[in-house]
């Protein structure tokens, strides 16, 4: 008799552990990978305050992976990646949405009214990319780049055709840009860069993006936030965030300058939210 309570009171308890295993499995969040463009102060900036709150207010872990904008997509539409808040459309990104959009969801922008372009000091005498060819001695016949496989640095290429430009472009990366920026204008020398906006150099520096006639660079465009497909199902309240979470003017700012000040990104992210409850309030709701 007391093998028989035995074997009952163990199996009893082997049946409630493996009802409390299949629980707490049902019950764990799944980790959400966030692809961004590293380099990118924007992109930044972003994927952290939207990483902090998932992670804050709906209770799952975030992985940030930092990636050239080509793997990202690629890691999007493969599944490899939950999700990005860097897409760049219709224009910086577009070759990347031809390739993948059937394989991705795009929620919609979470930052309207971006540029893309070339950026110089705003007191040289140069108003549009076609001037650029009467300059090439003052300018070194250079543009300083970055990453060479960003949508930027392929329109730029596009535009030295456009526009029969002799100049070389010389491919960086985002931070390698703004130091030969700052460079430059400590020499007060200078110089062109590619360059794009939301950016906080325009806010320590006084810039300006060249005219482009020819609209190569195309007109004003929007960051979206583009998901896997499944993520719908792996983490429905997570969706339902990043189809809400949109920037107001200004607002992303304050995040860039603070991570350019050597501030860490995660902490300037939390100071943000920190300072928008009411902001956040309305994304999570």
């Amino acid at each position: 008799m007391r093998l028989i309570r035995k074997i009952l009171v163990l199996s009893t308890l082997s049946a409630a552990l493996a009802a409390s295993s299949v629980s707490v499995s049902a019950d764990t969040k799944p980790t959400i990978k966030i692809g961004y463009v590293e380099g990118w102060d924007d992109s930044v900036a972003t994927s952290n305050v939207a990483a902090r709150v998932i992670e804050k207010r709906l209770g799952y872990q975030v992985q940030l992976v930092p990636v050239a904008a080509g793997v990202m997509w690629q890691g999007v539409a493969r599944g490899d990646l939950d999700a990005t808040l860097s897409a760049w459309l219709p224009v910086t990104h577009g070759a990347y949405w031809n390739n993948f959009k059937d394989k991705v969801v795009d929620l919609g922008a979470n930052f309207n009214d971006a540029k893309i372009g070339l950026i110089v000091p705003d007191n040289l005498d140069v108003k549009t990319v076609g001037d650029l060819e009467a300059k090439k001695a003052e300018f070194g016949s250079r543009i300083v780049g970055i990453d060479a496989g960003a949508g930027v640095m392929q329109k730029t290429s596009e535009a030295i055709k456009a526009y029969g430009l002799d100049y070389k472009l010389m491919p960086s990366s985002g931070s390698a840009m703004t130091a030969e920026l700052a460079r430059s204008e400590a020499a007060n020398k200078p110089i062109i860069v590619t360059g794009w906006k939301p950016h906080w150099m325009f806010a320590k520096y006084k810039l300006k993006f060249l005219d482009d006639p020819k609209k190569v660079f195309g007109e004003a465009e929007h960051v979206d936030t583009v998901v896997n497909p499944e993520l719908e199902k792996k983490a429905p309240p997570v969706v339902a965030f990043l189809k809400k979470f949109q920037w107001k003017p200004g607002e992303i700012d304050s995040v860039m300058l603070a991570t350019q000040n050597g501030e860490k990104p995660t902490a300037a992210a939390d100071a943000w939210i920190g300072a928008h409850s009411d902001r956040v309030d309305s994304w999570v709701k």
